[in-house]
């Protein structure tokens, strides 16, 4: 079950396979990622992924050697990103470089393509390089061994390079990539670059600068998965934005210009000129011509989340899957044509809106999650057909959901459920990926350096079926494995003796093997696993024997039957790779003191051999391997002294080998489970070479697997959804599952497979026995009551926009749809009718015509009954303006008011709140007024806010609360509205003009006036006259009697300008 889409990144990913232990600290260093991504080759952020990117387009074409002479720390950077599903990216992640602590530095193992991978270990300082000298001398004295057959080249010139990545093409080519950079980390950016080429295996280089520009910074290296001689550079943005493409294996190089900045590449699977590229700005471009010429796709564009389409599959080769942002927290799923993304030529596969970062496309299947009453449902589609709800077992309740695999026809997800904080439970489904059943419980988990789920799950490479996980028991970490994908689970068996030959004592349950799943952010403290396809049954790992999972005192262990048996090889650190197809075994030893020597094995790590592969002692950085299955040529990067030029050693290991591989140099083995040899239905035989058998594997000499089908038995099966396993091993309902209930083919067919209780695994392969016993009937559907009508709108919201298309959802769960109708009664006097369910799976749409709140129903309906189910939507219309009136004068103690004005009237349901001066909880009413008392005198703020959707408008006035006031309505010759714009500044400047003209003529005094110029036609205004401050002091009588004496009586003014502010009218001293 290797996952496709990076979603299970497993080290057997390696071509050369490495695994490295620690005797002093170690954690977890492969990690299963369920990210739900797609592999993209990636500019920043700097991370290392290690995933098959042969699969999709992205070939890992290179990762980073840290150089050991550097006082900077050696970043770590990407040539791939993932994009997952559902929620985050799958990757194999390394310690990010801007937490790269002073006094360590990078060392490099290489991926299947001859790429490098990076690790880190302790910098040696000057102090220590020359103390360390003598015990390189020391190595030097003891026994030689066999002198390998190497070459050693110098870098020359890139002594102050701290940053690699290699290409090498393998598949018959000879040549080899290397782009060397210098990172200055106080600049954040690559200052200097060089691009070195070799084509004779790694024995000499060229320096390529003057072909690519000598000024030109190199900052990434792509290469076409479909055809390894095109070669793509990409220059450093910060100096200019560009590629340079070459046809021939990096021999010349043609520039062309950037219109964008590249984030990250996509290759198509199949077609080696198809790329989609990815801009910082959230734009997706697509190239037919490998980079030379570039199209927009289309704009925001959620990072990660685009795939190309899969023939056989969809409708067209040249169609991309794109999740694209509408708004936030509101995404929505589209595909488009290759060069053809407009309006009119969009797919809607999902016709409502998702959750932001939730499409996963992924072989047969399409995962997104929707916004269902505030909860996350999570929906599937399978070979592109309508979504429906994923089932999971009734009470499981997930807080998060992680795509694992989707290998095998069927889908395999990591599910942390509502009580759970540092494991995942794994679940595995039929081939629809609908209905999910439990695979194993509490399986540990851990935080990746970008936000990703690392899982600690690992498959066995070469045999399927065969996993390896972690998984927590009572407050303890021990190691189980299952031979038949996930339906029997036990402990690994510690090995009889330790490597000194003493025996272990060591009893299950107590005691058992258990074995470093996963990789950590820093892989030089981190064990390992690795096994790979052509040496069936070989595992090799970094583990300790005890009651449960430590990270201290790990040792290396070795299985050659597929973990029946182990036995312990190191105690010490040590990288190990398959070579010769996986015949033999390499170990390099990982320590601070140079080496000269290697280890190899003949007999799957019983025995090892030392060989020198340099006459003078290396500070080694990393390993290349040969891409491909042949591995017989390696070359080791390092160092001579700290100050020295970047070292790479090329060794050719065909010197050591006798001759081809003939039939007689193989021997056959039988996989079994501790002694039951059919497993998945089948005995299973494999041909491996005979121990120390050193002969060279031809290409076409894989190993070859015989099989026999077994008869079923109840091992062949595991409990189907809505059924648990019992103690006597017997599948039995779960308490809330109900077994005569339909399956969901009556909604869409005429018969359905009423289950057993149980469901043979995809990829058993048993016959006869008790086949027919356990597996489902097939029945004819039976007329059925519709139940389970779900009705809701595409936005997921009860909002919907005056005069625009609102889409309606329609699901029924159970009941058959070729003779149950549905009937949707939009609550405007429309209702519309289907003769079955099936034809409404794009949904219903509707236009409103006008504002209001709809009662809308659905009925499903057959002879036996009927299920309904109501919503009730409120259409809107946008609200531009709210406009608030009062008095601009009022008596205290005497009600006042309020009353608003909205633009346009008729908007829908509003809610309002108001705030009077300063408080800070506001009163709420769904009519536009509202009325209040002021019991002090002054000026005093009111606020209100008219609230529709997700649209708020605001306005505010301040009003003038006295004892008591005289007022007088101002009226004003038509001439004057001609001269009216209805601007709020009009009013008040003409309020002012009309204070001035009453002062002047009435002598009152100016604090003792106020005018309003009131909105609206005809222009009218009110003048106010309040108390004289001076007057504060005397009777009320006096106080009105004085007032009394200063009204001007009514005026008509047939000349001016009168002006008012908004809402409520203006006057002179009163501002709002």
């Amino acid at each position: 079950m290797a996952p496709r889409y990076a979603f299970c990144l497993l080290v057997v990913l390696f071509s050369s396979g490495w695994m490295r232990g620690s005797s002093t600290s170690t954690t977890p260093d492969v990690r299963c990622s369920p990210s739900g991504q797609v592999a993209h080759i990636s500019a920043p952020p700097p991370e290392l992924l290690a995933q098959d990117l042969e699969h999709f387009g992205a070939l890992p074409v290179g990762h980073f050697v840290g150089l050991t002479s550097k006082e900077a720390a050696v970043k770590e950077e990407a040539v791939g990103e993932s994009s997952a599903e559902w929620e985050g990216r799958p990757k194999l992640s390394l310690r990010d470089s801007n937490n790269d602590v002073e006094g360590e530095e990078n060392e490099v193992d290489s991926t299947e393509d001859g790429t490098i991978w990076t690790r880190r270990r302790k910098r040696r300082d000057a102090e220590t390089w020359s103390d360390l000298g003598s015990e390189g001398a020391q190595e030097a004295s003891e026994q030689e061994g066999v002198q390998l057959a190497s070459s050693t080249f110098a870098l020359a010139g890139d002594t102050a390079h701290n940053q690699a990545m290699v290409h090498w093409s393998g598949q018959n080519s000879s040549v080899i990539l290397m782009l060397t950079k210098y990172y200055d980390f106080s600049a954040g950016r690559v200052t200097e670059s060089s691009l070195w080429r070799s084509t004779d295996y790694g024995s000499t280089y060229e320096k390529l600068n003057e072909k690519v520009g000598p000024k030109t910074i190199l900052s990434y290296l792509y290469v076409s998965p479909n055809n390894k001689r095109k070669i793509m550079l990409l220059t450093d943005p910060e100096v200019e934005s560009s590629l340079l493409i070459s046809l021939d294996e990096g021999a010349s190089y043609q520039k062309h210009s950037l219109a964008f900045d590249i984030l990250s590449l996509l290759f198509h699977p199949e077609q080696e000129d198809w790329i989609l590229a990815y801009s910082h700005d959230q734009k997706l471009y697509v190239s037919v011509e490998f980079g030379r010429r570039w199209q927009l796709v289309h704009d925001g564009v959620v990072p990660n989340r685009f795939y190309w389409s899969r023939l056989g599959l969809d409708k067209e080769q040249g169609m991309i899957h794109l999740e694209i942002s509408v708004s936030d927290g509101r995404s929505q799923y589209i595909t488009c044509k290759l060069q053809n993304c407009s309006e009119g030529s969009k797919g809607k596969p999902f016709p409502g809106f998702i959750i932001p970062n939730s499409l996963v496309v992924q072989d047969e299947y399409v995962f997104i999650q929707v916004p269902i009453g505030g909860q996350s449902v999570h929906y599937v589609s399978y070979r592109r057909h309508a979504f429906y709800p994923v089932k999971l077992p009734k009470y499981t309740l997930p807080k998060d959901l992680q795509i694992i695999s989707t290998d095998d026809n069927q889908v395999v997800a990591a599910i942390q459920d509502w009580h759970q904080n540092d494991s995942y439970n794994l679940y595995m489904s039929e081939s629809r990926g609908l209905f999910f059943t439990l695979m194993l419980d509490d399986v540990v988990s851990s935080g990746g350096p970008e936000g990703n789920i690392m899982i600690d799950l690992y498959e066995v490479a070469g045999i399927k079926g065969v996993f390896l996980s972690n998984k927590v028991v009572e407050n303890q970490v021990k190691t189980y494995i299952t031979y038949n994908k996930g339906r029997d689970w036990r402990l690994l068996r510690a090995p009889l003796t330790d490597l000194q030959g003493k025996k272990v004592d060591c009893e299950q349950p107590y005691c058992s093997l258990h074995l470093h799943l996963h990789v950590s952010e820093n892989p030089y403290t981190s064990g390992n696993i690795v096994s790979k396809d052509t040496a069936p049954g070989v595992i090799i790992a970094s583990g300790v024997v005890g009651p449960e999972l430590t990270t201290t005192n790990v040792s290396i262990f070795i299985t050659s039957d597929a973990g029946n048996t182990w036995k312990e090889v190191f105690q010490e650190e040590y990288s190990v790779f398959f070579l010769n197809q996986g015949g033999s075994l390499v170990a390099i030893r990982h320590t601070p003191l140079p080496i000269r020597h290697i280890w190899l094995s003949f007999d799957e790590g019983r025995n090892w051999d030392k060989f020198s592969f340099t006459s003078s002692p290396l500070y080694v950085d990393g390993v290349l391997g040969e891409p491909g299955e042949d591995t017989l040529i390696m070359t080791i990067f390092g160092h001579f002294s700290h100050r020295s030029e970047w070292q790479l050693v090329k060794i050719d290991f065909r010197s050591i080998f006798q001759r081809r591989c003939t039939s007689d140099d193989y021997v056959t083995w039988q996989l079994h489970n501790e002694g039951e040899v059919c497993i998945m239905g089948m005995k299973r035989i494999f041909q491996k070479l005979r121990v120390n058998a050193r002969c060279v594997k031809a290409r076409d000499q894989y190993i070859s697997q015989m099989s026999d089908s077994c008869p079923c038995t109840e091992a062949d099966f595991e409990c189907d959804y809505g059924f648990e396993r019992q103690a006597d091993g017997s599948c039995t309902p779960a308490f809330w599952f109900v077994p005569s209930a339909t399956s969901r083919d009556c909604i869409n067919g005429d018969s359905f497979l009423n289950s057993t209780g149980y469901r043979k695994a995809l990829s058993n392969n048993c016959t006869d026995g008790s086949l027919l016993k356990y597996s489902p009937k097939r029945q004819k559907c039976p007329s059925q009551v519709p139940r389970g009508l779900q009705l809701l709108t595409s936005e997921g919201t009860l909002v919907a926009t005056l005069h625009k298309n609102v889409t309606f959802l329609v699901f029924l769960e159970e009941g058959l749809s070729s003779t149950t109708s549905i009937t949707v009664d939009f609550g405007d006097g429309t209702a519309i009718s289907y003769v079955n369910i099936s034809s409404i799976e794009d949904g219903i749409r509707h236009v409103y015509g006008k504002v209001g709140i709809y009662q809308v129903s659905a009925i499903a309906s057959n002879i036996l009954g009927f299920d309904r189910v109501t919503l009730y939507l409120h259409v809107t219309c946008q609200l531009e303006q709210v406009q608030l009136s009062a008095p601009s004068v009022v008596v205290k103690n005497k009600a006042v008011n309020f009353t608003t004005t909205l633009r346009p009237s008729n908007v829908g349901t509003v809610a309002y709140y108001w705030w009077i001066d300063n408080k800070t909880e506001p009163t709420m009413s769904l009519d536009g007024g509202m009325s209040f008392t002021f019991s002090e005198e002054g000026s005093h703020m009111v606020t209100v806010q008219a609230s529709v959707g997700n649209t708020v408008h605001q306005d505010q006035m301040t009003l003038a609360v006295y004892d008591y006031f005289k007022s007088q309505m101002l009226a004003f010759s038509s001439n004057l509205d001609e001269a009216n714009p209805g601007l709020p500044e009009w009013r008040e400047d003409i309020g002012q003009v009309v204070k001035r003209s009453v002062i002047q003529v009435t002598g009152i005094s100016e604090d003792q006036l106020l005018v309003t110029v009131l909105p609206g036609l005809p222009t009218t205004a009110e003048i106010f006259i309040v108390p004289d401050r001076r007057a504060r002091g005397g009777t009320m009588k006096g106080k009105r009697a004085h007032a009394e004496q200063e009204d001007p009586g009514p005026q008509h003014v047939h000349h001016g300008a009168a002006g008012q502010r908004t809402r409520g009218g203006s006057y002179g001293d009163l501002h709002r």
